[in-house]
């Protein structure tokens, strides 16, 4: 039952604390707590229509939406804010493009378009700050730090490359330099920024490397090696204190990392062997676990000791792990029958 639910799903995302995950559909609008697994928000097509991308604000009554799927009942080019106490749209910015992603935090709005990115004050009396000019940005790539440290990361004009600005004064069209960061030869496939806004992970399309940077330093940290075989990276997330980070990919293995007791991580056995080069260099995952392969999915810390992941096909996953690398499961889960809708 849960892979024909893979067909009516066209995104899922966290939100900014990981305790919350939105489901965008071609009928509408899900959020749900992630522990318990239970249904907070439920919008049908009559009156949200299908979704394509949707951001939330915390936990609070408010989530930004673009139109998507084979039912939109907006313009793709429009950002729509609801407000779930109203059930209404209270804000709309218009673009003269597609919107392709929405970030959002207690301060901002960034609309994210092929070509560049709209930075707006957020919510009340919303106006344009600037607009960032960007290289052809078709994956609409661009992470925004929950913290107080404003952070705004995207793709450079390099190939491989990352750009981020702090985007702290509240004085429109003023911003810090850019600052650019060679971080991949290959196109970028997937960026995170941790909660406290200092570190940055990024990955690229061939999706073996997961690189981490020190955002104030512009230096690299750490290199993660997800696997040897290239793959479409979904997503990465650092736990919330950063001492370490997951990454789900199309290889159906999510894969954890340990950030700040690297020696967890597992070695190549030919480390000591400096002339094979970077690939032994690299530390591979403390832990892993599978979800099911080829299926798009999200994962995140819910607690420092257990990841869970929520996948496309309406399945969702909770494992626990230890210092050992040994995980177990926790729960499993089908999560768009927990409403008992009528529909399923």
């Amino acid at each position: 039952m849960a892979s024909s639910y893979e067909k009516q799903i066209t995104n899922i995302r966290f939100n900014q604390d990981k305790s919350c995950f939105m489901c965008c559909m071609d009928n509408g609008l899900r959020i749900y707590y992630v522990e318990p697994l239970v249904e907070k928000v439920h919008y049908d097509e009559r009156t949200i229509g299908g979704v394509g991308f949707c951001e939330m604000v915390w936990r609070c009554n408010l989530f930004a939406i673009v139109s998507g799927g084979s039912k939109p009942k907006y313009a793709d080019n429009s950002v729509l804010v609801y407000d779930d106490n109203l059930k209404r749209a209270v804000l709309e910015f218009t673009f003269d493009q597609p919107v392709l992603s929405v970030r959002c935090r207690k301060d901002r709005l960034v609309a994210v378009l092929k070509n560049r990115i709209h930075i707006f004050s957020f919510p009340h009396q919303p106006q344009k700050l600037f607009t960032v000019e960007t290289k052809s940005n078709p994956l609409g790539l661009c992470e925004l730090s929950p913290g107080n440290n404003i952070l705004l990361v995207f793709p450079g004009s390099k190939m491989g490359s990352l750009q981020f600005m702090n985007l702290a004064s509240t004085e429109p069209t003023v911003s810090s330099s850019p600052v650019t960061i060679n971080a991949h030869q290959g196109e970028l496939a997937c960026i995170a920024i941790n909660q406290q806004g200092n570190l940055i992970a990024s990955a690229s399309e061939k999706g073996t490397l997961i690189r981490v940077w020190d955002a104030q330093k512009r230096i690299p940290l750490i290199e993660l090696r997800r696997g040897t075989d290239p793959a479409t990276i979904f997503c990465i997330n650092f736990s919330p204190d950063s001492d370490f980070l997951c990454c789900s990919s199309d290889k159906g293995t999510i894969h954890i990392f340990a950030l700040k007791n690297q020696k967890l991580n597992k070695r190549s056995t030919f480390s000591k062997m400096s002339f094979l080069g970077h690939y032994v260099d690299s530390q591979w995952a403390l832990a892993n676990f599978t979800v099911p392969p080829e299926c798009a999915c999200v994962c995140a810390f819910s607690s420092n000791s257990s990841v869970v992941a929520i996948c496309m096909d309406g399945t969702y996953h909770k494992y626990v792990f230890n210092e050992d690398g040994v995980c177990s499961r926790l729960t499993y889960d089908v999560f768009l029958e927990v409403c008992g809708d009528d529909d399923f």
